[in-house]
């Protein structure tokens, strides 16, 4: 969505996440009579690649042949919590991959990106060679029922 306020124009994203290859998310449902302080009930699920025929590519679930222990899950070591999605973490990633890649970009030399804080979704700040400025939210949302 977007709306106007003044000098302001502001969208509203909504940033569907999907698992990378050989995982999973599973929705938890929360059965507590009050509502967690932290959204975890998506469940990060490694899947075993061992029955299929996949090359050389390591099973994250089952130690190798050459190694007595499993493979670490990039995705485990630093989106999550515990094996849980920690949106406190993806906001993070989301707010330093943006500012990198901004730097890259020539054409937008004339605006400045400002990250404003929040924890649970991801909200930048353009503001350009006039008064008018341009406000983002990225808010982050998983699909129920996608593998």
């Amino acid at each position: 969505s977007w709306s106007i306020f003044e000098d302001r124009i502001l969208y509203q994203l909504l940033v569907f996440l999907q698992p990378p290859s050989r995982h999973s998310f599973r929705l938890e449902l929360y059965t507590g009579t009050h509502l967690p302080e932290r959204c975890s009930n998506i469940r990060v699920v490694l899947e075993c690649t061992c029955s299929r025929e996949m090359g050389n590519i390591p099973c994250f679930v089952h130690p190798s042949k050459n190694s007595e222990t499993a493979q670490h899950s990039p995705l485990l070591q630093n989106l999550c919590t515990g094996s849980y999605l920690d949106v406190e973490e993806i906001a993070c990633w989301v707010q330093n991959s943006v500012q990198t890649a901004w730097e890259h970009l020539p054409q937008w030399q004339h605006w400045q990106l400002t990250l404003l804080p929040s924890s649970r979704s991801c909200r930048l700040l353009l503001s350009g060679p006039s008064d008018m400025q341009l406000c983002a939210v990225l808010v982050f949302a998983v699909e129920q029922g996608s593998p």
